[in-house]
This record gives structure tokens, C-alpha cells and sequence, in this order.
């Protein structure tokens, strides 16, 4: 055996040896944080959950048009967002984005001039369903958040405080944001739990170090880069020493391995499981982004926003709704629809409206919106011909490549909660204007909006982080539960190296202590 041989072997042996000393905790708790961020996420709002707790908009109350409601904020530009849903029990005009969204009544015209404590207690209880505040197990502790807390961390919640926090007995929490009225997070006993076993350890997201969006990004990358190069030189270890002539001895039998006992094992998950302990911590760091030049690969920005706004336009001319007053065009939407929010949208410059209700899929609803234009028929989608002629216009003197539609997931659509919308439109765009040539667009045809893009290139992204780190293959995804059978064994190989790491390295500890 030459005497490299013996140096680069000796050399891995010591970094692999005190790298795992001081962080095979931190691998051990990536590990099993993964099992359980499988199946519980980091509580966030979403569309889906503002719906199932919205109430059912009561079409015989509204008696102001859009253009009324509009002209008694005094603005003399029109709006780029609008929508009707139920606030305070009443139907209501939503205008703007949060944080500068303003909500005029539609039965009676008033604009609500700020959000007192006890409108946002009523909208808090809503929420919850706690709505009778006689009793004590309805009434809540309230707090007023100015600054981070656990739960509000994130930097889209940063610009909305402060926050009324509202805790009940049950667990429950809800924020409402004192600039909008609205709720921004919610939580309970058992998503603050998932979150604490999941989420937070696996991306270190407590808030003394989150809070600092730099620093964090920086300590997660270069744990993560720490952690490849100690599963490299884990496997360059488990090489070296392996020896497929069987020429070590273990319980007086020929042995491939010449460890005994903990170290056995421990090479023996490594030579199993630590191509898998190699691409999980790699893959983790690319989720941070931290190769700038490799992101080069992504369509320009101003294409995209081309076509959206091709697609639905910057602003919303409210007079033309009174042709179409909201209660009639739900009154066009299928019965079976329980509309609890109506968009009121500019298509290719037409407008309509769009109703929107929460899907209840156990109890077999199939219909979530229906489009209604205010001149035209309405129908469950906008024309799938004139969005791709919409969007072959929006990107001239390109051409598109490929148009399909799309009816369920696929390698670069893909959603494991099946949370994305089937069927959407697909659009590729040929050529390399402005580095455009290659990408490609899912477009969903109930909204004519873009809800994913394929990025010239993406295949980093797609395959390096997500394919390596979340195993997202559609084909797995497709024939649950092969996905989390192949996922939970993995993730119990990797605990199990881990663990017989941090056994090897406590033992180490205590003879380098006791010597």
C-alpha cells in the first residue's frame, strides 16, 4: 500500500472524524426535522384557507355598484385590484393590495375609516368561530406585535405591523393587521407543534437569528456547505477502507470492513446512505441560492410581466361593470357554486367577474369558480384560444413553440399537496429574444393568470434542488405512498448514520477528555 494511498486516507479519516464530532447533532436533526416536514409545513396563509373560512357573499345586500363604491374614495385613477367579499358580516368592496387595500361597503357605500379593536376581535373570533364572547372559553388574550415574533418572522408579514395577536383556550392564534383589517396568520396547538419538530429546526428559522434575513441566509449556507464536505469525506472513508477482497477479519471471518462494533455500523450506513447525506446537505444549500451566475438561466422578468399584463391589464375600469351588476353575475354562476369572494378582473380587456368558492373536496364538490362576463356567456374558463393568441402577441418577435394543455403534474409542474391547478394552458416560447428561448409558461385558464413558469435552464434548479432535496419526481408523486415509503426509508438511513456518528464522537470526547 503506497504511502499516498495511506496520507489521503489518514488526511479524510481526521477531517470526517471532527467534522462529525462537532456536527453530527446538526445532521442527526436535519434528518428527523425531514421526517416530519414531509408532512407538516411553516403555518402560512393561503388562498385556499382565506376561502374556507370566508362567509358566503349574500348577493340580495348588494345595492352599490362597483363605479359607487370606487367614486366615495375620491381617487381619481382607477384601481388595479378589486374584489367583493363579506367583512363584518356585510358585503364589501375590497380595492388595492395589502398593506393599502380599502374596503367600501356594497349595501350601503360607507368606507371603513380605520379598524378599531373591537372590529378586529370580531374578525379574529370569525375566524375561529369563537363568535360568542359571553363566554369564557371564547374570549381571547390580545397582544399587540411591533416585533417579530415566531410566528410573523417571515419578511411578508414584516411590512403589515403591527399585529393584533389573538390566543383562545383551544390554541388557536390569530393576527390581524391593523393597517388592513385582515387576518395575516393563523395557527394552532398542532401546526405550531408540526413547525416546531419540522420546519424550524430543519431551516433554523428562530426568530433572534431569522429575523436577520443576511446573517441567516449566510449561517444556513455555509452549514450546509459544511455538512457536503463532511458527507464527502465520509464516502471517500467508507471507499478507502472498504476492502471487496474481504482481508480484514471480523468474528474470526473474513471482513470487507475493519471496524467492530458502533464504527461498523457506522460505515455500513455510510456506504448505504451517504450519497444520500451528500446530495440532501448540497441540495439544501443550492435552496439559498448560493451561485448568483446560475440563476442567469431565468426568462427576463419584463416578458413575463408582458403577458400578465396582456393577459389581465394594470388597472380596472369600473364603468362597464354596471351592464352587469355583481348580483347578477352570480346569479349566472351554476347553483351548485357557494361564491364567497367575486373578482372583478379585466380579461384581454373585457371585463368580468370571476366567483370564487371554497372546495370541499370529501364532501364532493367539484366547482370552485366560474367566469362571467359582463358581455358574453359565462363558462367555467376563459377561451383557451384567445389566452395562447394573447400571449403569442405579448412576446413578438418570438414565437411559440409549443402549446398543450396540461391535465396533471408533470416534471417541471409539480405539487405534492396537489395544491396547483389542473388543468392549466402550457406555453413555450421559441427563439432567444431577451433569453427568452426556452421557457415556458403554465397558465390557468380559470384566471388567465401565470401560476408557474418553466425557466430556460431551470434544470438546475428543477433537478439539483428540488429533484435531489424533495425527490419531487412526478413519477413517485403520481403512485403515493411509493413516495414516502422510498422518502421515510431514506430519511431513517440517514438518521441512523447520524446517530451512530454522534455515539463515535461522544466516545472520542470522553477518551481525548479522560486523557
Amino acid at each position: 500500500m503506497s504511502h499516498w494511498f495511506l496520507f489521503v486516507r489518514r488526511f479524510a479519516i481526521f477531517c470526517h472524524r471532527w467534522m462529525g464530532v462537532v456536527f453530527c447533532l446538526l445532521f442527526t436533526w436535519w434528518f428527523v426535522s425531514g421526517i416530519f416536514m414531509m408532512y407538516w409545513d411553516f403555518p402560512a396563509l393561503r388562498d385556499a384557507d382565506r376561502l374556507s373560512h370566508a362567509q358566503l357573499l349574500d348577493a340580495s345586500r348588494i345595492r352599490v355598484s362597483p363605479q359607487q363604491a370606487y367614486r366615495a374614495l375620491g381617487l381619481d385613477f382607477p384601481p388595479d385590484q378589486v374584489h367583493l367579499a363579506t367583512f363584518d358580516g356585510r358585503p364589501a368592496y375590497w380595492f388595492g393590495a395589502i398593506p393599502d387595500q380599502v374596503i367600501v361597503y356594497a349595501d350601503d357605500g360607507r368606507v371603513q375609516d380605520g379598524y378599531p379593536p373591537e372590529l378586529n376581535l370580531r374578525t379574529a373570533a370569525a375566524w375561529t368561530g369563537h363568535s360568542d364572547q359571553t363566554q369564557p372559553a371564547n374570549r381571547p388574550k390580545v397582544e399587540e406585535i411591533r416585533e417579530p415574533d415566531q410566528w410573523t418572522v417571515a419578511e411578508p408579514l414584516r411590512d403589515l405591523r403591527p399585529l393584533f395577536k389573538y390566543s383562545w383556550p383551544d390554541g388557536q392564534q390569530v393576527y390581524v393587521a391593523q393597517s388592513s383589517g385582515q387576518v395575516m396568520q393563523y395557527t394552532t396547538r398542532a401546526s405550531r407543534l408540526g413547525a416546531y419538530l419540522g420546519p424550524i429546526p430543519h431551516w433554523l428559522v428562530f426568530t433572534p437569528l431569522r429575523k436577520n434575513g443576511e446573517l441567516w441566509s449566510r449561517i444556513v449556507i455555509w452549514l450546509s456547505a459544511i455538512g457536503t464536505l463532511m458527507a464527502i469525506s465520509g464516502l471517500v472513508v467508507g471507499v478507502l477502507v472498504y476492502s471487496p477482497s474481504r482481508r480484514y477479519r471480523y468474528q474470526g471471518k473474513p471482513a470487507g470492513i475493519p471496524y467492530s462494533g458502533t464504527k461498523r455500523l457506522h460505515v455500513i450506513f455510510g456506504l448505504f446512505f451517504g450519497i444520500v447525506a451528500f446530495t440532501w446537505a448540497f441540495s439544501g444549500m443550492l435552496s439559498m441560492e448560493p451561485f448568483p451566475a446560475l440563476a442567469s438561466g431565468r426568462p427576463a422578468q419584463h416578458t413575463e410581466d408582458r403577458i400578465s399584463q396582456s393577459l389581465r391589464g394594470q388597472s380596472i375600469e369600473l364603468g362597464p361593470f354596471s351592464e352587469r351588476l355583481p348580483a347578477m353575475a352570480m346569479a349566472a354562476a351554476p347553483p351548485n357554486l357557494k361564491v364567497k369572494k367575486l373578482e372583478l378582473v379585466s380579461f384581454v380587456g373585457d371585463p368580468a367577474y370571476i366567483g370564487r368558492a371554497a372546495i370541499d373536496r370529501e364532501a364532493g364538490d367539484q366547482v370552485g369558480s366560474w367566469v362571467v362576463p359582463v358581455r358574453g356567456v359565462p363558462a367555467a374558463v376563459f377561451d383557451h384560444n384567445r389566452i395562447v393568441e394573447t400571449i403569442r402577441k405579448a412576446v413578438e418577435p418570438a414565437t411559440l413553440a409549443e402549446v398543450r394543455t396540461v391535465a396533471e403534474y408533470e416534471s417541471y409542474y409539480v405539487d405534492r399537496k396537489g395544491e396547483l391547478p389542473l388543468p392549466v394552458l402550457f406555453v413555450g416560447i421559441a427563439g432567444k429574444k431577451n433569453g427568452d428561448g426556452g421557457a415556458g409558461y403554465y397558465v390557468d385558464p380559470r384566471t388567465a393568470r401565470i401560476v408557474a413558469r418553466r425557466n430556460p435552464g431551470g434544470w438546475f434548479s428543477r433537478w439539483l434542488y428540488h429533484g435531489l432535496h424533495s425527490l419531487d419526481f412526478p413519477w413517485l408523486y403520481n403512485h403515493r405512498p411509493a413516495w414516502d415509503i422510498v422518502v421515510l426509508l431514506l430519511l431513517a438511513g440517514g438518521t441512523m448514520l447520524s446517530v451512530t456518528s454522534a455515539i463515535i464522537g461522544w466516545k472520542l470526547l470522553q477518551r481525548k477528555i479522560a486523557a
